[in-house]
């Protein structure tokens, strides 16, 4: 299975201090239907965001003027200007051209997925949909987007991985990683005896359209498991057969 190439782009705070922490992220839901703004809003109050809503594409541009959002969950078919035309003049506005923006519409068709893509949307929702899916979905861009406010340390026996330092020790011994292979560790390790099927890994770690074989995750296990060899770790970055990788701590 191959997947695209190119990294996400790293997003702006346009302006505001970057939060300290994943759950006061701001999110911005433009949505003309009030029963789906009410509901996207409910779930991702539940997990601790900000959430400003609009019903329109221009009452969506002047709450991004006067506060702006981390991540715009954006409708397509929208009174007066459409989600994708919003889209577009994010992307071409330099203070916007990295916002994250999730498109949600009921154009569930390739053609339409392609062309919410194409005008700059970094991941593509079809209606009807799981509230659920679409929390993982906004988590999942933000940990992309934002990688720098992930700064809870996570252990794993005497493993340590401190993310805004981006070090990784084991005892007292520094153990040194390739920026990819210290994303697939902070991953499994954020997630510990939790199996990852490889394609799942590839959205985690490269984003769901990059066109990356499914073998590149069997690489980089392999360098990651060869970096923690020297602190006998290697054997916590476990194989399930047939059903991918997990991280498994000492008990």
């Amino acid at each position: 299975m191959k997947r695209g190439t190119q990294e996400p782009n790293p997003a702006t705070t346009m302006g505001e201090d970057l939060p300290q922490a994943m759950g006061s992220l701001k999110i911005l839901v433009v949505e003309d239907e009030e029963a789906i703004r009410t509901l996207v809003r409910h779930h991702l109050g539940k997990e601790g965001f900000r959430v400003d809503t609009a019903e329109t594409a221009e009452t969506a541009e002047e709450l991004m003027a006067e506060s702006p959002p981390h991540l715009l969950v954006l409708d397509w078919m929208l009174p007066g200007m459409s989600g994708l035309d919003l889209c577009h003049w994010l992307r071409r506005e330099p203070g916007f051209a990295h916002l994250p923006v999730i498109m949600l519409t009921a154009k569930g068709e390739e053609d339409y997925r392609i062309r919410g893509l194409e005008g700059g949307a970094d991941d593509y929702v079809p209606k009807p949909f799981s509230p659920r899916e679409l929390v993982a979905r906004i988590t999942n861009l933000l940990n992309r987007s934002y990688p720098e406010l992930q700064t809870e340390v996570l252990t794993g026996g005497e493993l340590r991985l401190y993310p805004g330092q981006h070090r990784v020790v084991h005892g007292d011994q520094e153990v040194h990683l390739g920026p990819t292979e210290f994303r697939l560790l902070q991953f499994l390790m954020s997630h510990p005896h939790q199996v990852y099927p490889r394609a799942q890994l590839l959205d985690r770690l490269w984003g769901p359209y990059a066109e990356v074989e499914e073998r590149t995750v069997d690489v980089h296990i392999r360098r990651l498991r060869r970096a923690l060899e020297p602190v006998v770790a290697s054997e916590m970055i476990q194989t399930v057969r047939g059903a991918g990788y997990r991280f498994a701590p000492p008990s």
